[in-house]
């Protein structure tokens, strides 16, 4: 059976993630609602209404406005937002619409969600989106759990996402983002402390010539540096929310969470120095280098201004 095409998408949380789909879904004549806790600021608000008006999208008054006639609503807002938004959107939800979950939160906190949803009869899909948007933007792979998971990949590959089905259980999908997180935001606390101290004893060629000797094909002696700890740098606070939650994923299935909890609160104190210290990133040319001279410099004049 083909399936039902989707005309009008309700995004909920119009940050980086919002902004991007919005764009690209509206480009191809969809009808495309936000809202954002932000455009309740008197000091946001202008400009969260210039982004909707230059990403082509409505913005709406109210969480009511916004997803009431809408075949799909997307809840793309914060982890500790992630609960609050599905029980607001139980009272407007109703049948045929989906509720697509994208947050990174544990396998508990959307089966939380998904029984707030179930009784406004609206289908409930989680997401897990396993790689940063910025690049892929609306191709960004995303997998999908839940008794509407199969029917609900094939709506949103029909309007150019890439979307696969792993399990007809809310989840499995988020369990897999949270357990691949130990490893790949691990990785990034590892960097940043690894390559920090190793500068400040000038011995960072030489750690980088031996990674790049143990793990050839992974960039360590090109961009993968850079990459990594820019990660922190710009995303430290909204990844180590994340963090916590892969915490309580591991503990729910008896796992002490020692990574876990050591990743967020190495990916929390990066961004804590960098806003006390006021250093700011250059977002076209990203240096780890410069950053870490930046964060001892700061520390050796005690200059916080």
């Amino acid at each position: 059976m083909m399936a039902r095409s989707i005309r009008r998408i309700a995004i909920v949380g119009f940050g980086e993630v919002g902004g991007i789909f919005g764009t690209d879904l509206a480009k191809q004549g969809i009808e495309v609602a936000v809202f954002d806790i932000l455009f309740d600021s008197a000091a946001h608000r202008p400009q969260m209404l210039a982004k909707a008006q230059a990403c082509r999208v409505k913005a709406a008054d109210n969480l009511d406005e916004c997803i009431r006639d809408a075949d799909l609503v997307i809840s793309a807002v914060t982890a500790s937002s992630a609960l609050d938004v599905a029980r607001d959107a139980a009272a407007v939800v109703h049948k045929q619409q989906i509720f697509l979950d994208i947050n990174s939160v544990s396998p508990e906190t959307k089966r939380k969600a998904s029984a707030c949803i179930e009784p406004s009869t609206a289908h409930f899909v989680e997401a897990a989106v396993m790689a940063g948007v910025p690049a892929p933007r609306l191709k960004a792979p995303m997998l999908l759990g839940g008794p509407h998971a199969i029917e609900t990949a094939e709506r949103l590959r029909s309007i150019g996402m890439n979307a696969t089905a792993v399990s007809d259980r809310i989840g499995v999908a988020s369990a897999v983002k949270m357990c691949r997180s130990v490893m790949m935001k691990g990785l990034e606390a590892l960097t940043v402390e690894c390559l920090f101290a190793a500068r400040q004893y000038g011995a960072e060629d030489a750690v980088l010539e031996s990674l790049a000797a143990s793990y050839p094909s992974l960039g360590w002696k090109d961009d993968l540096p850079d990459y990594l700890i820019s990660r922190v740098a710009q995303h430290g606070r909204r990844r180590t929310v994340e963090m916590r939650e892969v915490a309580e994923t591991l503990q729910a299935v008896g796992i002490e969470p020692t990574m876990a909890l050591a990743t967020a609160r190495r990916q929390e104190e990066l961004v804590v120095e960098m806003h006390e210290k006021n250093i700011r990133l250059d977002g076209n040319n990203f240096s780890w280098r410069s950053l870490a001279d930046a964060i001892v410099s700061r520390r050796g004049s005690g200059n916080e201004s």
